[in-house]
């Protein structure tokens, strides 16, 4: 018990724990805001994941579009829904299932 006061009275131990204390939580750079930092930065990868797969799936239609003309008129018919003069477009729409 005597050894424990002792440390606890030792002026480095004390500035010691006093600067652990102040960088983990005082500091601008603390644990919270490392954490939060951290958070950010997954989210930012993930979003830089999704909009990597985007583009190369662009990249592939652009692909596609360009080398045939039968695939033009696919993709202009299914995302636009383009028709020709005599023709009507049915557009069918899933509900989701009412909980």
């Amino acid at each position: 018990m005597e050894r424990l006061l002792e440390l606890i009275r030792n002026k480095y131990f004390l500035s010691v724990a006093a600067f652990i204390v102040w960088m983990l939580f005082f500091d601008k750079n603390d644990m919270i805001s490392q954490y939060e930092y951290r958070s950010v930065v997954n989210k930012l990868q993930e979003e830089k994941d999704f909009y990597e797969k985007e583009t190369a799936q662009v990249k592939k239609d652009l692909n596609e579009l360009n080398s045939n003309l039968n695939t033009a008129e696919k993709f202009a018919r299914e995302k636009y829904f383009m028709k020709k003069d005599n023709e009507d477009v049915f557009v069918i729409v899933k509900e989701a299932p009412k909980d």
